[in-house]
């Protein structure tokens, strides 16, 4: 993929860019071995006045950032505003709580024979962030934030079609006063990463992304022996059982499907609802969905704009062609819209079979597939019946069903009666196919750290 904006609006390409050189890249590598030393030596105090700083300037700066990542990936302007904020409120979390997360851990000194024994974080060094389009601001911070207070260091290879705000971020932090080379930007493409991965300067390595982007990076930390992170794909279940109460359950599930124009590894994606309420929820359901309204993302009253590439597009359709193909049932949308622009309807299915795609793959698009479960183990056996294990959403009433599902939904997170979103105090992950290691809260924090034991002998 070329490294361009591309307004996902009109498939105009805005802006284009060059790839960084072999000697670039390298000087931006010993840029961030420099920053490191410089940073690593620094108090919290210090980094935590910087971050509060960087927070600042995302509000200030917020609407012309805002309209900018519309631009480039089409997200509907109240939802840019509201990921910016995120991140400043990230930020002074981060800066607030990072000194108590990796404070010293005092083990029994009697135990081990010391006169003194404890674990103590350290930042590793250098650090890889390869990011997605989706949400190209809250995911580069939810790993810059934590990282930086850490006293690491981050270079970021963002999605080459969100180019200008990979830009604005490699410069936020120095101008909020972080050492040169603490954070930095490579426009590199895809076939530029192994050799960043796998360069001795670079000490560990994340990524949020498809599986195969996933599985290659890995390989090649795992090469190099080096700590990765990997938040993949999701096809989020969102369970209905009969004591829910449909008509909030169906509401929700219209954000949660729809939420980021239905480009969210943590949307909701497949809705298993219990046969007692199943046409209730299905009839509202399809209600809401067709009453969003598709439009210009930089326009008033815009629900859902348009999917950030052509590519993306065509295999949603593919998706929802192959399920109608095969017998599922179109409840409402399935069709793109003619004219320019890369615009999907909100789309419900039923009738969606083990036989079809749509079953088994992540649809990264407005498209939802509704299922008809008789009982509570048949749900759980259908929410678990995928490869990936991001989140859960479960509706129930009943607290004994409640604590069931926590227990059995095969998810890095479980939200009950409520949408799964990320938040800067949770940790953030998944099992399976969805990935390994966390993000956010302090399990976030100290993924890249060394857990240092210290022994200190008694006197004499």
């Amino acid at each position: 993929m070329a490294i361009a904006t591309t307004d996902p609006a009109t498939g105009e390409v805005v802006k284009a860019f060059d790839p960084l050189p072999p000697e670039q890249i390298d000087a931006a590598l010993a840029r961030s071995v420099t920053g490191f030393r410089a940073l690593r030596d620094t108090t919290f105090t210090q980094r935590a006045q910087w971050l509060r700083r960087a927070a600042e300037l995302l509000e200030a700066e917020q609407d012309g950032l805002a309209a900018l990542v519309t631009l480039e990936m089409g997200k509907v302007l109240p939802a840019a505003r509201a990921e910016i904020l995120k991140c400043a409120t990230a930020c002074r979390f981060f800066a607030e709580h990072a000194e108590g997360f990796l404070a010293d851990e005092p083990a029994d000194a009697a135990a081990v024979g010391a006169a003194r024994a404890y674990a103590r974080y350290q930042p590793l060094g250098p650090v890889l962030a390869v990011m997605p389009w989706n949400f190209p601001l809250w995911q580069a911070m939810r790993f810059a934030a934590p990282a930086l207070m850490a006293g690491n260091t981050g270079l970021l290879k963002h999605a080459s079609n969100v180019p200008q705000t990979a830009l604005y971020l490699g410069e936020l932090f120095t101008r909020a006063g972080f050492p040169a080379g603490a954070f930095q930007t490579l426009l590199i493409g895809a076939s530029a990463v192994e050799a960043v991965v796998t360069d001795p300067r670079v000490r560990a390595v994340t990524l949020t992304g498809s599986e195969a982007a996933g599985r290659a990076v890995a390989a090649a930390a795992g090469r190099s022996l080096k700590k990765s992170v990997l938040e993949l794909g999701g096809s989020d279940p969102f369970v209905v059982l009969p004591s829910a109460d449909v008509d909030r359950a169906a509401r929700v599930a219209t954000t949660a499907r729809c939420q980021n124009n239905g480009q969210s590894c943590i949307a909701a994606k497949r809705f298993i609802v219990h046969t007692e309420v199943y046409d209730e929820f299905v009839d509202r359901f399809v209600a809401a969905m067709s009453a969003l309204r598709v439009g210009d993302p930089a326009g008033e009253g815009t629900d859902v704009g348009p999917l950030a590439t052509s590519q993306g597009r065509r295999d949603v359709d593919a998706l929802v062609r192959d399920a109608v193909g095969r017998g599922a049932t179109l409840r409402c949308g399935g069709t793109p819209p003619a004219g320019p622009g890369w615009f999907y309807p909100p789309t419900v299915l039923t009738g969606v079979t083990a036989e079809m795609r749509m079953f088994g793959e992540e649809v990264f698009g407005p498209v939802a597939a509704v299922y008809r479960v008789g009982s509570y183990d048949e749900a759980v056996a259908l929410a678990n019946a995928t490869s990936f294990g991001l989140g859960a959403n479960a509706w129930t009433a009943d607290e004994h069903e409640q604590q069931r599902l926590i227990t059995d939904l095969d998810a890095g997170a479980v939200f009950v009666n409520g949408m799964v979103t990320s938040y800067p105090e949770l940790p953030f992950g998944g099992v399976k196919d969805s990935g390994f290691g966390r993000e956010l809260s302090a399990a976030g924090i100290r993924e890249f750290c060394n857990l240092k034991t210290v022994w200190v002998a008694r006197p004499g």
